[in-house]
C-alpha cells in the first residue's frame, strides 16, 4: 500500500519543491527524512521514482507550521533533499522558496487575509531568523498573477516582496564570522560572509576563470572545481561552521566587474553544481559585501555612496535586485535592512505517494 501525504508543489523565485504542512509529516527525523527521499525520488540522478526535477533547484521541500514565537506568524523549516544520495540538509535557508511560503500560508488557513496586501512574518528555523513577505491579497484571496518579472522565470507574475529583519551572522554567528575583511586561503584572497547564507567570496580572475562563463563550463572545468572545493573545506571551520564536506554552505561565489550595467558580475556554486543565477540570501550576502569596504568583492564591484543602495547582482541569466540599507562601522557595516522582489506561483495541490514499507501512517 501506497501512503497519501497532502502537499502542494510551487514554483518560489527561481526554485521548485514541495510544501508541506508539518503535522502530514512523521516527527521522527530519521524517518522524516526518509520519506522526503522517496517523495523526490532520490538518491538517483533522474530522481525517476519520484517528483524531484533532477537538480539541486528543483529538488527542494519547505516545511510549515504556526509559529512557536510571539514574533511570527509561521514556521518555516527549508530542506534541501540532494538529488543523488541519500541526504536531507537543514544547514541552510532558502530565500527562493521562502517567497511560497506566504501564499502558501494564507491558503492553507494558518494566516488570515488583512487587505489588499497580507504581511506574513516568517519565522526561517534554520537560522532561527525573521522575514517578512508581503502578499497581493485583493478580494480577500491571494493573487498570484501580475507585472513583475525576475530573471531565470519566464513571463510575470505578482511580486512577493521579502524583507529580511535579523539574518546578518544567522549561520555563523557574525557577519564576518572569522574576524576578517580578506582572508588568503591555499594563496586566494576570499572574504567570508553571512547575511543570511554564508558565502566565500573569491575574484574569479584569481582562480584563473574571467566570471563570464556559462555555469556548464565551470561544472565542466574539472580543476577549478577541485580548487573551489578545497577552498570550502578549509573555510568552513573558520566560519564556524564545523566539518562541512557533507553540508550544502558555504556557498562559493566568484565575482568580476560587472558587463551588464550591474554592481558585480556573479557565479555561484551551490556548492558543488553552478546556479543558474544565483540565490535569494546569497545575493543578500554578495551585495553586502559589495558595500564593505576593502572586502574581496568591494575590489571589482561598482557601487555608489550612502547608507541607502540598491545593488543589482549580475548573474548568469540575468539581474536580482536587492535594497539595503546600512551604516559603517569601523572597517565594515552595520546592516539595518535587506530587501528584494520575488514571485511564486502554485503548480499542483493534492497528495504525493511513498512506498508504505517507507511509512505507513499510523
Amino acid at each position: 500500500m501506497l501512503t497519501a501525504i497532502p502537499c502542494t508543489l510551487m514554483r518560489g523565485g527561481t526554485s521548485k519543491g514541495l510544501y508541506f504542512h508539518a503535522d502530514d509529516l512523521p516527527a521522527e527525523r530519521p524517518l522524516f527524512d526518509h520519506v522526503l527521499l522517496a517523495a523526490m525520488g532520490s538518491p538517483d540522478a533522474r530522481q525517476i521514482d519520484g517528483v524531484g526535477g533532477a537538480h539541486p533547484l528543483t529538488s527542494k521541500v519547505a516545511v510549515i507550521s504556526r509559529s512557536t514565537r510571539a514574533d511570527a506568524d509561521v514556521d518555516y523549516l527549508f530542506l534541501q533533499v540532494m538529488v543523488d544520495k541519500a541526504e536531507v540538509s537543514d544547514s541552510q535557508n532558502c530565500g527562493n522558496l521562502l517567497a511560497g511560503v506566504g501564499p502558501w500560508a494564507i491558503e492553507n488557513g494558518l494566516v488570515s487575509v488583512t487587505g489588499a496586501t497580507t504581511p506574513v512574518r516568517i519565522h526561517m528555523v534554520n537560522t532561527r531568523s525573521i522575514a517578512v513577505a508581503y502578499v497581493s491579497t485583493p478580494g480577500g484571496a491571494v493573487e498570484y498573477e501580475g507585472e513583475a518579472c525576475i530573471d531565470g522565470v519566464p513571463g510575470t507574475a505578482a511580486a512577493i516582496p521579502l524583507e529580511f529583519l535579523d539574518v546578518a551572522g544567522s549561520s555563523c554567528g557574525s557577519l564576518l564570522p572569522t574576524g576578517s575583511v580578506v582572508d588568503t586561503i591555499e594563496g586566494v584572497q576570499v572574504t567570508c560572509i553571512d547575511n543570511g547564507m554564508p558565502v566565500v567570496v573569491m575574484r574569479a580572475e584569481d582562480l584563473g576563470v574571467s566570471g563570464s562563463e556559462t555555469p556548464e563550463q565551470l561544472e565542466r572545468n574539472v580543476a577549478l572545481k577541485a580548487r573551489v572545493e578545497g577552498i570550502r573545506l578549509q573555510a568552513g571551520p573558520r566560519m564556524n561552521l564545523g566539518e562541512v564536506a557533507n553540508k550544502t554552505v558555504p556557498k562559493m561565489c566568484l565575482v568580476s566587474p560587472p558587463r551588464q550595467g550591474g554592481a558585480i558580475s556573479t557565479r555561484m556554486f551551490i556548492p558543488h553544481r553552478v546556479h543558474e543565477a544565483i540565490g535569494v540570501l546569497g545575493a543578500v550576502s554578495v551585495a553586502t559585501a559589495c558595500v564593505i569596504p576593502g572586502s574581496v568583492a568591494a575590489t571589482v564591484a561598482k557601487v555608489g555612496g550612502g547608507e541607502r543602495q540598491r545593488l543589482d547582482i549580475e548573474h548568469p541569466t540575468g539581474f536580482f535586485t536587492v535594497d539595503m540599507e546600512v551604516a559603517a562601522k569601523g572597517n565594515s557595516v552595520e546592516v539595518k535592512r535587506s530587501a528584494l522582489l520575488r514571485t511564486a506561483r502554485k503548480l499542483m495541490r493534492g497528495e504525493v505517494f511513498v512506498p508504505g514499507h517507507v511509512w505507513r501512517r499510523g
